[in-house]
């Protein structure tokens, strides 16, 4: 079995710097939108895989490289918004912005 590596020094780090509150917020919002767009590619996965698609059969149809949607799929990557638009129009499924909460007005 490999020797996992000692990662403490890291986390030491990212415990201190969680303690500035500017940080520790900016920390939180990157890790909300990581796990969204987490989200939007496991449910196009999902769905693909429901259509019985191959990733090769999906980039075809869409006229993609199928390299770009095997990353898409397997590595953690920031996708353009027109790639997950094409793909959901493939696969027959809408994306959708839906508001959390109402936020306060500016004053």
């Amino acid at each position: 079995m490999p020797k996992r590596p000692d990662t403490s020094y890291h986390e030491r780090m990212l415990a201190a710097r969680m303690e500035d509150a500017g940080f520790r917020e900016e920390y939180e919002r990157a890790r909300r939108e990581i796990a969204q767009v987490d989200a939007v590619i496991r449910q196009l996965d999902e769905l693909r895989e429901r259509a019985g698609l191959t990733k090769t059969e999906l980039a075809r149809h869409i006229g993609r490289d199928p390299s770009s949607i095997r990353r898409l799929f397997t590595a953690r990557s920031n996708p353009e918004l027109r790639l997950v638009a094409s793909i959901a129009e493939e696969l027959g499924a809408d994306i959708r912005i839906v508001p959390r909460k109402a936020r306060a007005a500016s004053a």
